[in-house]
Parts: structure tokens; C-alpha cells; sequence
């Protein structure tokens, strides 16, 4: 349970950069809220009202303070054959089994996978996003006049720039509201906020959906809102352990799969589209100052109120302005140190970070990358171990006698190097195995000594292994066969 003083803390910490960094962000909400909608094939409240729900609810629910879910693209993307096929109740449906699905993750404590994501994986996912961000601006940019690309430098400009004059007020907020001033004074022929859709008039409503609550429904369903889960979760934990590097601070994985959970719920009850986290909006809000819970509750209040109070305000937002913001966050996303460092790194390192990219950037699917990283990375980890393994042998002076000493871990990637290190035809009567500096982890390492105590059985040559450990030794009480009576029957001879 939180005390007290963390709940003042996370909501009440930081209370003018919270609100300040909100504020930005709810102006970048919209544009791509309205975009990934779009992608889906929904109208553009579907993902505003989404946003607003689920911003509001992981700002109470989730487990890292300070950052940003709501509708997003990568989420948009698995939906589009469900309403194509099926339409937009069924989309609301999957939206609320996503939530539920989600919750359960975090009952099952799964948030706590995140440790199996090397550093090398979470890079990989950081860059690829960073260019995926700046990929999505270009289409704002081509067949355009020369006022979008002055606007797009000016902005650029008073973002960085600003800086070195006011460091309280955000600069990207007074990008947005300087050329949003500008578009309307001079009437500059660039794409506006209004230009991608009709905003919304009303306040989001309670819609149950209206579905036939049966097996069939949830048949069609269920494929997409596992596929959801999956996607969300990833992309949520992916992100929350960016901000944790990012303020230097801990958050909660298994409360956030819960938070998300509860989010999507309320999306799918309010007529919104599923959606998580949100890397480029939590780096916006980090580096706007914000910190706490509170940043991320204005944020979604206030992209709501905007859109339906201050709607012809809005509309005229230049989107000029809005990619500037977005160039800047793939910037200050990309890891330059990783360029740097290429030379330096482990080449595995490298390859899994590379990998990860390329995948992520040509698929356009957060999951298929990150799985790519973490195969490469347990391919890789498993090499290195199975290199830190070694057997050494002694010849008694009887010259009747070896012992075998052996050093490392015993599994599936080193269990044939193991089996290669012993001379079964030499003509002795006694092996001695000390596996007191070893360990044995799978079934396949159990095979590997059941064949070699065999091998060396059939040769007419005493076996003893000495030094296992507890743990070694339950497994190959359970899965071994060399201390079985007629253990070469059972091998096969």
C-alpha cells in the first residue's frame, strides 16, 4: 500500500512542471490520436475518447508516475481487420477482454519478465521507435509548400533555443502556441489539426457494446485481443523502463499491467479503442518537466476539454508545429551513445540491438522485434556460458585410475563439449567424475552423463560420481537412467 507522503509525492510533487508538461502533451495527443484512428479505421473520437479514458485511469491505476498511455499506432495496427470484418462493437468488445487480460498479467505477476529483456533489447526497441517517430513526420513534409518547412525550422528553432532564454516555461509548448499565433495572423497556407478529422462535440458516454454475448463472439474476438495484450503490455513495460532511466526512479511492472488493464476497460466503456503506453509522449513529458501522476491525469483532461470546448482553437494548431515537437522527441530518443560506443561494445551486444531495430522498423510491430532481441540475446548468453566450461583428467600412478574434474554449467549448449572431453576406450578399470564445481540444469545434461556412465559401464569400467550438488542430484534422481537397474536396456543396448 502507498503511505501517505508517496501519494503527495507522486501527485502533488511537482505541481508546475506536472502541469506545464500536461499541457504540452495533451496538444500532441490530439494530432495522433486522431492519426491512429484513422489507421484503424474509426472515426476520430473513437481514439480521442480512448486517449482521455485511459491517460486518466493509468494516472490513478498505473505503476510509473509520469508516464504517458493512450491511443496508440502500434495497437491501431492489430485492429484493422476486426473492423474491417466486423465493425466497431466487436472492436469495443476485444478492447474490454484486452483489459481484462491485462489485469490477469498482473495478477500473475508477469510484469516481472521485464528482467529477462537485456539492456541490449531495450536499446534496440528505443531506437527503432525513435525512427519510427521520425519516419511517421515525413508524410507532413512531402508535396508541401514552403511554408511547412520554415514553420517545421522555426519550430525546431524555438524548441531548442528557448531554452537558453527561459528554462521554466516548456519550449515546445511555446512552439506549438508561437506558430499556431503566427498560422492565424498571416493565414499561412500549411495542414491544420482540423485538416485529419472532425473533432468531437460531445463528452465521451457509457456504451455497452451490442454484440451477441455468446462462444461465437467471443471466437472472432479473442485472436485480436490477445494479440492486443501482448503488444500492450510489451510496449507499456518497454516504456516504463525508459522513464525509470530516465528520472532515475523505480516503478511498479505488475501494477502497471494492472493500470493498463484498468485503462482499456474503461476505453471500451466509453467507446474507445485499446491503447498503452506511449514512448513518445512520456519523453515528451519528461523532458517538458514532467514528473508525477498528475501530468499524466491533466494531460488526458486537458486534450479532452480542448477538443471539445476549445475545438476551433484547436483545429488551427498547425501541423508544422506538431511534427517539430515530434522531430525533437525522436532526437532525444535515439541512443547517439550507442553510435559511438558501436566500435567498443560486445559484438553480440551490438547485433542484438541491431537486430532488434530492423526488425521493429520494417514490420512496424513492437512484439516481432523485441522477441527477434530477446532469442538473439539467450542464443548469445547460452554461447558464453557454455565457452566458461572445462574437464580435466588425472592417470594415477597405477595407471589403472583417471579422475575427471568438472568446472562450469552442464546444459543443453554445452552437454556435447562435455560428452567429448571423456576417452571411453581407454583401457583403465576406474573413472572418478567431480562435478563439485558444476552444475547440472536440463534433461539434456541429465542424457549427457546418463551416456557417459553407460559408455564407460559397457567398456567394463567403474564409474563414481562424486560432488553433486542438491540441486543436480534431484534432477537426475528424476530424469536419469544410469543408476537404474538394466540403465543400458533402457538406452537402447
Amino acid at each position: 500500500m502507498l503511505n501517505v507522503g508517496q501519494l503527495k509525492s507522486e501527485w502533488f510533487g511537482n505541481v508546475r512542471g506536472d502541469l506545464l508538461a500536461g499541457l504540452v502533451v495533451a496538444l500532441a495527443l490530439i494530432p495522433e490520436a486522431i492519426a491512429f484512428s484513422i489507421i484503424a479505421g474509426l472515426d476520430p473520437k473513437i481514439g480521442l475518447y480512448a486517449s482521455f479514458c485511459i491517460a486518466v485511469v493509468t494516472a490513478f491505476a498505473g505503476g510509473r508516475p509520469g508516464m504517458i498511455s493512450a491511443a496508440t499506432g502500434a495497437m491501431a495496427l492489430l485492429m484493422v481487420t476486426l473492423v474491417r470484418d466486423h465493425g466497431l462493437q466487436y472492436l469495443l468488445v476485444a478492447t474490454l477482454l484486452t483489459g481484462v487480460l491485462q489485469i490477469i498479467a498482473g495478477f500473475l505477476k508477469l510484469g516481472a519478465l521485464m528482467r529477462f529483456v537485456s539492456k541490449s533489447v531495450v536499446l534496440g526497441f528505443v531506437n527503432a521507435l525513435a525512427i519510427l517517430i521520425f519516419m511517421a513526420q515525413l508524410p507532413e513534409l512531402q508535396n508541401v509548400g514552403w511554408e511547412t518547412y520554415a514553420m517545421t525550422a522555426a519550430g525546431l528553432g524555438i524548441i531548442y533555443l528557448f531554452p537558453f532564454v527561459n528554462k521554466i516555461i516548456p519550449s515546445p509548448l511555446v512552439c506549438i502556441i508561437g506558430l499556431t499565433a503566427v498560422s492565424m495572423i498571416w493565414g499561412l497556407d500549411v495542414r491544420k489539426v482540423g485538416d485529419m478529422g472532425e473533432l468531437p462535440a460531445t463528452l465521451p458516454f457509457f456504451l455497452w457494446p451490442e454484440v451477441p454475448w455468446n462462444l461465437e463472439t467471443l471466437a472472432i474476438v479473442f485472436p485480436y485481443a490477445a494479440g492486443l495484450t501482448v503488444v500492450g503490455l510489451l510496449e507499456s513495460l518497454m516504456t516504463a523502463t525508459i522513464v525509470d532511466d530516465l528520472t532515475d526512479t523505480p516503478s511498479d511492472k505488475n501494477r502497471e499491467c494492472k493500470g493498463q488493464g484498468l485503462g482499456n476497460i474503461a476505453a471500451g466503456l466509453m467507446g474507445g479503442m485499446a491503447g498503452c503506453a506511449m514512448i513518445g509522449q512520456s519523453v515528451i513529458n519528461v523532458k517538458s518537466g514532467g514528473r508525477g501522476r498528475l501530468s499524466t491525469f491533466f494531460a488526458g483532461v486537458m486534450m479532452l476539454a480542448m477538443v471539445v470546448f476549445l475545438k476551433d482553437w484547436v483545429s488551427q494548431i498547425p501541423m508544422p508545429a506538431l511534427v517539430a515537437v515530434m522531430i525533437m522527441v525522436s532526437i532525444g530518443t535515439f541512443s547517439w551513445d550507442f553510435l559511438k560506443d558501436l566500435k567498443k561494445s560486445p559484438l553480440s551486444s551490438s547485433c542484438v540491438t541491431i537486430a532488434t531495430v530492423i526488425v521493429v522498423v520494417f514490420t512496424h510491430n513492437l512484439a516481432y522485434g523485441v522477441l527477434v532481441g530477446v532469442l538473439l540475446s539467450g542464443v548469445f548468453f547460452a554461447n558464453k556460458v557454455s565457452r566458461l566450461f572445462s574437464v580435466s583428467s588425472q592417470l594415477d600412478e597405477s595407471g589403472q585410475s583417471r579422475a575427471y574434474t568438472v568446472r562450469g554449467q552442464v546444459f543443453f549448449a554445452s552437454a556435447e563439449k562435455f560428452t567429448a572431453y571423456f576417452d571411453f576406450k581407454e583401457a583403465i578399470d576406474k573413472v572418478s567424475i567431480d562435478v563439485t564445481n558444476s552444475h547440472f540444469w536440463d534433461i539434456t545434461a541429465v542424457g549427457a552423463l546418463d551416456k557417459i556412465v553407460i559408455k564407460f559401464r559397457r567398456e567394463g569400467t567403474d564409474v563414481e560420481i562424486i560432488g553433486m550438488n542438491e540441486a543436480s542430484r534431484t534432477l537426475v534422481d528424476q530424469f536419469g537412467v544410469h543408476d537404474k537397474p538394466d540403465a543400458e536396456l533402457v538406452n537402447g543396448h
